[in-house]
């Protein structure tokens, strides 16, 4: 296999395209809307009218306006059909004939469009995921076969640092910094690790992105474990995911039948293998030391840095772990090179991010911008702000590590530094959309409940303290809380913050910080005046004794 193998499938690829491709949503969430029916009977209508010849329905990944599903999209430069049945989607073929199909269509200059730059996303709902030959067809493995052959590791290393790219997980650590602390650790044996635990609620990036060109992360890991010096990857992914799990193994087996995984991949004497690791849905593997105990079998709980896994990761070897977002990026970076992406975002965060907007949002869905757009611009703009005439009040990014920004700070530039400063973070990418009838308070409870929950019980202060933060909402919602009981809540979101062993409990006071800081007259309005002699007033106005 060498490049003009690839551009010989390429070529072979584009040659068997007809003149109308269907493009049908396969993704998780067409899926659950009966997408498998409406494209059996897309099939099945074409087969009925003679019109294989023209006409070719490909499934392919997320189309991005996930609300509306199940989407068609028709090809070239046609329409983007909208709740499409098995009753009307014999209607679309029709359209191709001259007919008109009497369908909702999505307005393609909507800014849910418009605003979008793909680069995460350029291949989703374009290529078939079940098909390595379609990912090839859209320059795939190009990258990878550039690096083995005309670059160094280091040039590969140098090309990711000078990116500017910062890792897509949350905490945005510059990549090219991770990779090369890696690449200088001694050591002959050393793993890359793709983190797709992706469990926040309301959030659905990483899984529509396996789901849809899972191609692309075996590209980005194989080119990591290029410039590292590993010839072992993982993918970390949770069971919940089983389609983005049969596609990953299906694209596996394609790609060491092709021989871009494997060993001397293009002629080169670099071997590299990705194997995947089924998670039981624990949220805290997700963190990276978590998650290394959890692939090498044994119970997924946090361990104390350093040594940080670049150093002593997985079975004490160099790991270089990335989620799947980051490893997206990279064969794009070694395609269009580093300066193409540094141009794009903002001075500190470069490229784009992908988000899924969910909530009380009109365009539930998928979409990736620019680094820099304002909140106010995916929010109001792209999401098509609240439904039904409501208005927004806050929006929550980061999911349960994140904070809740109120709706006067939407000009905000979505970036690092800027969500930072307002009490939250980028994190993955979930953004949750609260309208005005939300209660903050009740959003407070709900997520310290999950980090509850899903606490290791590793340490104390996140074992117990997150519990005793439960009840301290709970007390406050349940209109029993004073003013003292407000002034330990803060004390110990503050406590559990600092103290906590890892990062799900040192994040998991954020949502309610962050609505003490911007909504705290909804607290303030719960709680029971003070009386005298330590007594206090209950709601039926009753003294009772502390």
């Amino acid at each position: 296999m060498d490049r003009q193998d690839l551009l010989k499938i390429k070529e072979r690829e584009l040659a068997r395209r007809k003149k109308f491709t269907l493009r049908c949503c396969m993704a998780a969430g067409c899926i659950s809307a009966n997408a498998e029916a409406v494209k059996a009977q897309l099939e099945k209508t074409v087969a009925d009218l003679g019109m294989a010849d023209d006409v070719e329905v490909r499934g392919v990944g997320c189309l991005k306006l996930c609300c509306q599903g199940p989407l068609v999209q028709v090809d070239p430069r046609g329409p983007l059909y909208e709740k499409v049945t098995t009753d009307t989607a014999p209607a679309i073929i029709g359209s191709l004939k001259g007919g008109k199909a009497n369908l909702s269509q999505a307005d393609p200059h909507h800014p849910f469009f418009e605003r979008q730059q793909a680069i995460v996303l350029a291949n989703s709902g374009q290529v078939d995921p079940e098909r390595i030959d379609s990912y090839i067809a859209a320059d795939g493995y190009l990258a990878l076969h550039h690096a083995l052959t005309e670059m160094t590791p280091k040039e590969v290393l140098d090309a990711i640092d000078a990116s500017g790219l910062r890792g897509r997980g949350g905490a945005g650590f510059p990549t090219g910094l991770k990779w090369g602390t890696v690449a200088k650790s001694p050591g002959t044996k050393k793993y890359v690790i793709c983190n797709a635990d992706e469990g926040d609620p309301g959030a659905f990036m990483d899984r529509c992105v396996l789901e849809s060109d899972p191609h692309n992360i075996l590209e980005g890991m194989a080119i990591a474990g290029f410039a590292v010096g590993a010839d072992q990857g993982f993918i970390y992914v949770r069971a919940e995911y089983p389609l983005a799990i049969s596609r990953l193994q299906l694209a596996i087996k394609q790609a060491k039948q092709l021989g871009v995984l494997g060993s001397g991949i293009f002629g080169s004497p670099f071997n590299f293998n990705v194997d995947i690791r089924i998670g039981a849905g624990a949220f805290v593997c997700g963190e990276e030391t978590a998650l290394m105990m959890s692939i090498e079998g044994r119970r997924g709980t946090p361990r104390p840095r350093p040594p940080f896994p670049a150093e002593s990761g997985l079975w004490e070897c160099p790991t270089l772990i990335n989620n799947v977002e980051t490893f997206a990026n990279v064969a794009a970076i070694i395609r269009h090179g580093a300066d193409w992406f540094a141009g794009i975002g903002t001075e500190k965060s470069k490229g784009t991010k992908v988000f899924a907007l969910a909530g009380k949002i009109t365009n539930t869905g998928l979409i990736e911008v620019p680094m820099g757009t304002s909140l106010r611009t995916i929010v109001e703009e792209m999401g098509g702000g609240a439904p039904d005439g409501g208005r927004i009040k806050a929006v929550q990014t980061g999911g349960p590590s994140g904070g809740c920004i109120p709706a006067e700070a939407f000009d905000v530039p979505v970036d690092y530094e800027s969500l930072g400063q307002l009490g939250s973070i980028m994190g993955s990418g979930g953004m949750i959309v609260m309208d005005q009838t939300t209660n903050m308070v009740e959003i407070a409870r709900f997520f310290m409940e999950f980090c509850k929950d899903e606490s290791c019980g590793k340490c104390v202060p996140c074992r117990a303290g997150t519990a005793q933060l439960y009840a301290l909402l709970t007390k406050i919602i349940e209109r029993r809380a004073t003013a003292r009981d407000l002034q330990i809540l803060e004390e110990l979101c503050d406590l559990v913050k600092h103290t906590s062993l890892c990062g799900l409990g040192q994040t998991a006071p954020n949502p309610t910080l962050s609505t003490l800081r911007f909504f705290r007259s909804e607290y303030e309005a719960l709680l029971q005046p003070e009386l005298p002699n330590g007594a206090r007033a209950t709601p039926a106005n009753h003294l009772v004794t502390p």
